[in-house]
């Protein structure tokens, strides 16, 4: 795309014309083929670093403020370097979202597996789905990571594009609170959002400020981007404010308490072998149908309404299809159920902090395990509240803990295990202090007993390890395979 084009309406001063191959933020892989963008990060400014765009041959930059650049430069002001990206990625990519039917889903918890799910029914009813979120990208053939639930905005219309290229029309995607208020999805046309539930999370440094700010974000969702159809959980006291002011035709009610669109009633945990799981009644206008997903606990229950409800009102894919397409469903990360030879069973989850694990350890006691076991650490470099919450919760809930790393960055190991033990100073729950995380898994497995349940909590879908500033090759599931043959 040459330049001109490109930035038609952002300013009215002469513009280079030349061909614009990518638009950056990293002023080490800027060229004379690129447009950079200077973002004000949280730990760098990439106002500092304009000079380095330009020795690279650099001449178009997007900018808050005045550049120290030679004449030649063409420096382009806006209030908000963010939003341009945004919106400049949506037109250098083509305006995917505008000719795709885009669902975006929004919540704290229960975006990745609804999202899961619902791509999960789509793609088994023959309508080629593709998915963005936590667990990575997933469209076709191609399975790849994201260091961002929502990723920033070029990589986002970059994927979206390869999509389209794959004649994949329909994509789901994770919209984070941090992708709103970041900007990353600005410019974009989602044709259906889901809300999931509400709690305070993400607030603290380099995050939300307050809980005020991270509800307004997820609120644009549904007010900022066109979208025709809104389907929400009417069991959290959030929907309202959630659903106030947009302009969605189509407004579709799920529930496990109350008369919705769609209504989940005789909810039941089951446990087989190989399997923790949750069957209910769905009513919706029509039938009332039996249901039984291999996902544990009543938030699955929700997830699953959520994403059949969609399939439903925008695919038009009947409620006892998507519900037999359910049955084998399988989410990583989400209350992965790996069955162990000595009648225990783990459970991989992404629970990461103390309102997640509190939902993830009562679920799993309402299957009255023998004992319930959690691995878990805390990430890094981040609030210490978090470290106390965990604590408290396993403490509480839990038979025995194992305290080890989780992701933790440019902080010592011990030291973060130091603040979750604290919740344990003055209670008879026992646990154990392994930092190293893959000793911590293969300690837990020898000791686990028949009925056991042991939960490995905070990695979830990840397969690395953030040690220092670099991700290290980790795999819980490898470490747990290998486990289990030795306990054979």
């Amino acid at each position: 795309m040459r330049a001109p084009e490109l930035l038609r309406g952002y300013t009215e001063c002469h513009v280079p014309n030349i061909e614009i191959k990518q638009l950056t933020e990293n002023a080490s892989r800027a060229d004379q083929n690129s447009v950079f963008i200077c973002i004000r990060g949280a730990r760098h400014d990439g106002h500092e670093f304009a000079h380095l765009a330009y020795q690279n041959g650099c001449r178009i930059f997007i900018a808050e403020k005045n550049l120290k650049l030679s004449d030649d430069a063409c420096v382009i002001r806006c209030p908000d370097t963010k939003e341009t990206l945004g919106s400049l990625a949506c037109r250098f990519y083509g305006s995917p979202s505008e000719q795709m039917h885009v669902i975006g889903i929004t919540g704290t918890k229960g975006k990745t597996t609804t999202a899961l799910l619902l791509s999960h029914i789509l793609n088994a009813a023959g309508s080629p789905c593709g998915y963005i979120g936590t667990n990575g990208v997933r469209f076709a053939s191609i399975e790849r990571s994201l260091t961002n639930t929502t990723p920033d905005a070029v990589t986002l219309q970059k994927t979206l594009c390869e999509m389209l290229d794959a004649n994949i029309r329909t994509a789901v995607i994770e919209v984070s609170s941090q992708a709103l208020l970041r900007h990353r999805v600005a410019g974009m046309h989602f044709e259906t959002v889901l809300f999931t539930n509400l709690a305070p999370d993400h607030i603290g440094q380099n995050e939300h400020p307050d809980f005020e700010n991270y509800k307004a974000c997820k609120h644009r969702l549904f007010t900022d981007f066109g979208a025709k159809n809104a389907i929400y959980n009417a069991d959290d006291p959030s929907s309202a404010e959630m659903l106030a002011e947009t302009s969605a035709e189509a407004r579709v009610s799920v529930s496990t308490q109350k008369h919705a669109d769609l209504f989940a009633s005789d909810i039941a945990l089951f446990r087989d072998k190989n399997t923790l799981g949750v069957s209910f009644s769905v009513s919706d206008n029509e039938d009332t149908l039996h249901a039984k997903i291999p996902l544990t606990g009543l938030m699955n229950a929700e997830n699953a309404l959520l994403a059949i409800a969609a399939a439903k009102t925008c695919f038009g894919i009947s409620t006892k299809q998507a519900i037999h397409a359910l049955t084998n469903a399988r989410v990583a990360g989400r209350s992965e159920i790996i069955p162990l030879p000595n009648g225990a069973s783990a459970v991989i989850d992404y629970a990461h902090n103390g309102v997640s694990l509190r939902q993830l350890l009562t679920t799993l006691r309402e299957y009255q395990p023998n004992r319930l076991i959690a691995l878990f650490g805390s990430v890094g470099e981040r609030t210490k509240q978090r470290r106390h919450e965990l604590g408290a919760v396993a403490e509480e809930l839990c038979d025995l803990c194992i305290l080890t790393s989780d992701n933790p960055a440019n902080e010592e190991p011990d030291a973060i295990i130091a603040d979750i033990a604290k919740a344990f100073e003055s209670t008879q729950t026992p646990y154990l202090a392994i930092p190293d995380r893959e000793s911590a898994i293969r300690t837990a497995v020898d000791l686990t007993q028949a009925g056991d349940i042991l939960v490995l909590a905070g990695k979830g879908h990840e397969n690395y390890q953030l040690i220092g500033n670099e991700k290290i090759p980790f795999s819980e599931r490898e470490i747990l395979a290998d486990a289990i043959r030795e306990l054979v």
